[in-house]
């Protein structure tokens, strides 16, 4: 049987993306390779070389289309900031990579048919109703015209693998910034139809030092920092 390992919100993460050493037959990457950390070329090169499957996020959309994020309130200035550095820091050709990646993917894998978007089937993009703690009947109508058997999904930054009728919803989490209150890389694997979770600790102090280096707002690098060490959102000073 093969390995599929899924990933998503690397948010230009590189040592958290390093730290993930599976073994999988293919990769999906579920978006927002970009904005908040320091290193997003390498997570571009990476993600362009090694996954089979790319969907573009929220934040990879404000980078290479232009436009708002669409990112939670608190948290506008942060994308906006680290946006700009990107932007910068990108080549022509990874830009338009990124804008050319769409924005679902429907693939099989041996005998399960998978379903991949960034923030919700309903609306790719910029949906936040997919939380682990959604209603059950909420999440069966978020999924009800998905063909598929596992749907994958990220966005949120919250890990979940819930059952809605015969399908599997699945957020691996977060790579790069993770928000449930676990600091650890967050990604998933799945194998034979089964979806788990799994977590990886990684140097955040070398992702810290990159943020430092970025030249951001004392507030904004201040933010950053804090959410990577407590893997909790939290407004700027």
């Amino acid at each position: 049987m093969a390995t599929l390992l899924v990933i998503s919100d690397i948010h230009g993460n590189w040592p958290a993306l390093q730290a993930i050493r599976e073994e999988a037959d293919a990769v999906v990457c579920l978006g927002d390779i970009v904005s908040y950390g320091p290193f997003p070329r390498e997570c571009v090169a990476w993600v362009s070389a090694r996954a089979a499957y790319v969907i573009r996020g929220n934040h990879d959309t404000a980078l290479s289309h232009g436009g708002d994020s669409g990112a939670a309130a608190h948290k506008r200035e942060l994308a906006l900031a680290t946006l700009a550095q990107h932007r910068l820091q990108l080549s022509a050709d990874e830009l338009a990579w990124l804008r050319d990646l769409p924005t679902e993917a429907a693939f099989r894998l041996d005998d399960y048919r998978f379903h991949a978007v960034h923030a919700a089937p309903t609306d790719h993009l910029f949906s936040y109703r997919i939380t682990p703690d959604l209603a059950d009947e909420e999440l069966k109508k978020e999924v009800a015209d998905v063909r598929a058997d596992i749907v994958l999904l990220g966005h949120t930054h919250l890990p979940m693998s819930r059952g809605a009728w015969t399908k599997v919803v699945l957020n691996p989490g977060s790579v790069g910034q993770p928000l449930d209150g676990d600091p650890r890389a967050s990604y998933a694997v799945v194998r034979d139809g089964m979806a788990e979770i799994r977590r990886v600790s990684y140097d955040i102090e070398a992702t810290i030092a990159g943020i430092r280096e970025m030249g951001l707002a004392d507030d904004a690098t201040e933010a950053l920092v804090t959410i990577l060490r407590t893997g909790r959102s939290v407004e700027p000073r």
